[in-house]
């Protein structure tokens, strides 16, 4: 979506929109942290974000980079800085051949800074000379299919003072097609506000949206307004020179200052704030808290679909997702990410996707050994392992090797039932709860346009212990509302779902529209899960020595456990599902574990055979030709 038509929209509500600046990181490990805290400030509900241009060969193709990531996997608007800087035209072209490819849409257009070697700015050969020629250029080769951002200086540039005439210049980006304005960064908001109407003045009538700079530290503080030659006010700096040596008073008189500069731009109509956020997160989020614009537990943005849509060129229309990957979207989007189409509407042939293999998207346990051994600790027993389940659960931990996110607030209705059953030795993986007709406005529940209503089939993923197995799928079979799908790492796969095409578990009626389906349980996908499920377990008991007790304990697992999900098809009912479990529990969880693994409904698997009418065996294998 354009930026300039979500600032038009905040503008007609009269609420104000913030967005984020970040920079690309200089090492793999910033790389990899400043994702984690992208994908944690996607949940302050930035209106957009955009990333700087890194000038120059692998800095350069890390902004593309970080564009297409945040677009397709965090799903957070982009938009890209596009410098003049040693650009010559085959460069811009690439540049905005990979923001078009990943799907963004936003891009602001700069003559920027410099190369350090150089003491004033000079175009390269065959590139450009100002960012108007840039603005220009974009504009004649993609027609609308960019929004143009431009910058505003409200008090001046290195090589420019002439009020006049940067107004000038600005007016003449902005007629060349610059459809919004974000400043540089200030600390004198009289001298903005002043500026502001200048701009109306002249004939300027984009949204021009505000550059804000949180205070880290003082010396930061002082170095970033001499840097970009800020003025700061006087009572500022009486404000802070007596505490410059103490970073978190700094930090809370400064939340206070800048969030006294930006109720003062609200209150003049400007209903925008950029951060300058240098790829930090407190600062900016103490601002976001103090003006009211979020929580202290964030605003979570409003959901369009229960899970995290993607904003990629070939992903804004699809809607329905496999619930297996609930827990780890990024996954699930790294593996779908050459589909030439994404389910619509209906999922359609549920055998059409080809999910990509685990090696080659690098879907596999993150973090070092150490880390996960330091999270997870040393199970010597199932004891110790369905701790970790349960620590989990009660908030204690933040993942699990099948989780890359903490438990959220869905889960308080079936909270007690999911820690009962990991204390009996059930290890649960995945789950939602029954929902029966909520509004779409629902803070814990809700997604989907206003007026609506949502509901969903509750729904459990877990491992169990094939000396469980057979109980808990005659108990299944006596009711006529549950459908499940078990499968061990060989390929075991039992179930009685009464075809391999979607079940539908999450569903949305909104006025104007058809039903929404975003949510399945269907066997392709189960399969192709299944892989990944197992992988994780297995690269968890890798994270301890060869032979080790808790390497040995996760190993075997893994190789023997099977992993079942259950529908409870009647959302009615909001216990139900855990009625099944009523007794089944796994003997002495402080004991060695029995891997001798029973005949599961008294015989073993061989290709696909009917059982009683009910439900069939299969070896996966015959489903995994349809995968690859």
């Amino acid at each position: 979506m354009h930026i300039s038509n979500k600032l038009a929209e905040a503008q007609k509500l009269e609420k104000p929109a913030f967005s984020f600046e970040f920079f690309p990181p200089k090492t793999a490990q910033g790389v990899q942290n400043l994702y984690d805290r992208m994908d944690r400030m996607h949940d302050l509900g930035p209106s957009f974000i955009d990333v700087t241009w890194g000038a120059g060969g692998s800095q350069s193709e890390l902004t593309c980079e970080m564009v297409n990531v945040a677009q397709t996997v965090y799903g957070l608007e982009t938009c890209m800085h596009l410098t003049c800087t040693d650009m010559e035209t085959e460069k811009v072209d690439g540049a905005l051949d990979a923001a078009y490819k990943a799907g963004c849409t936003n891009i602001l257009a700069l003559r920027g800074d410099p190369p350090r070697d150089k003491e004033k700015w000079q175009a390269v050969e065959g590139g450009f000379r100002y960012a108007l020629d840039l603005v220009k250029y974009i504009k004649g080769k993609y027609g609308d299919h960019f929004d143009i951002g431009v910058a505003g200086y409200p008090e001046g540039c290195d090589d420019e003072q002439n009020p006049e005439l940067l107004m000038s210049h600005l007016k003449q980006k902005v007629d060349a097609g610059g459809t919004f304005i974000v400043t540089q960064m200030f600390y004198d908001v009289d001298n903005f506000l002043v500026w502001v109407d200048k701009c109306r003045a002249n004939g300027i009538t984009v949204p021009i949206v505000p550059g804000i700079m949180p205070i880290q530290t003082h010396a930061a503080f002082l170095r970033r307004a001499k840097g970009m030659n800020c003025h700061i006010p006087q009572d500022w700096i009486d404000a802070l020179e007596p505490i410059k040596n103490d970073d978190a008073a700094v930090r809370e008189v400064g939340k206070g200052l800048v969030a006294g500069m930006c109720r003062r731009i609200i209150d003049h109509g400007v209903m925008a704030l950029h951060f300058y956020t240098m790829n930090l997160a407190q600062s900016t989020k103490m601002v976001l808290e103090e003006l009211g614009l979020i929580s202290r537990e964030g605003t979570p943005t409003k959901k369009s679909l229960p899970w995290r849509q993607s904003l990629g060129l070939s992903r804004r229309e699809e809607d329905v997702r496999p619930v297996f990957w609930k827990n780890r979207h990024k996954s699930y989007v790294a593996r779908t990410q050459d589909w030439d189409e994404f389910p619509n509407g209906r999922w359609g042939d549920s055998r059409s996707p080809a999910f990509g293999e685990l090696d080659a998207y690098n879907i596999g346990l993150k973090g070092t050994n150490e880390q996960n051994i330091k999270l997870w600790g040393r199970p010597q027993s199932l004891q110790d392992i369905a701790d970790v389940f349960i620590r989990f659960l009660r908030g204690d931990l933040k993942s699990l090797p099948w989780s890359e996110i903490p438990v959220t607030e869905e889960a308080s209705p079936i909270i007690g039932n999911l820690l009962d059953l990991n204390r009996r030795g059930l290890l649960t993986i995945t789950s939602q709860p029954s929902v029966n007709g909520v509004e779409s406005s629902d803070p814990v529940h809700g997604w989907g346009p206003s007026g609506g209503y949502v509901y969903q089939k509750a729904y459990l993923e877990l491992l169990i212990s094939p000396a469980l197995l057979t109980q808990l799928i005659e108990r299944i079979d006596s009711n006529q509302s549950m459908t499940f799908y078990a499968v061990d790492k060989a390929g075991d796969l039992r179930t009685n779902a009464p075809s391999d095409g979607p079940n539908a578990v999450t569903w949305g009626v909104f006025p104007g529209k058809e039903i929404v389906q975003p949510t399945i349980v269907e066997t392709i996908s189960f399969i192709a899960w299944k892989d990944e499920a197992f992988r994780l377990g297995t690269d968890w008991a890798n994270c301890h020595p060869a032979g080790s007790p808790s390497r040995q304990l996760i190993e075997g697992i893994m190789s023997n456990w099977y992993l079942i999900n259950i529908v409870d098809n009647d959302f009615h009912s909001a216990h139900g599902i855990f009625s099944l479990f009523d007794g089944l529990e796994v003997k002495d969880l402080d004991g060695p574990l029995e891997w001798s693994k029973p005949a599961v409904d008294g015989h073993a698997p061989k290709g696909i055979t009917e059982l009683n009418g009910t439900h069939k065996t299969t070896d996966s294998r015959v489903f995994q030709e349809i995968l690859n």
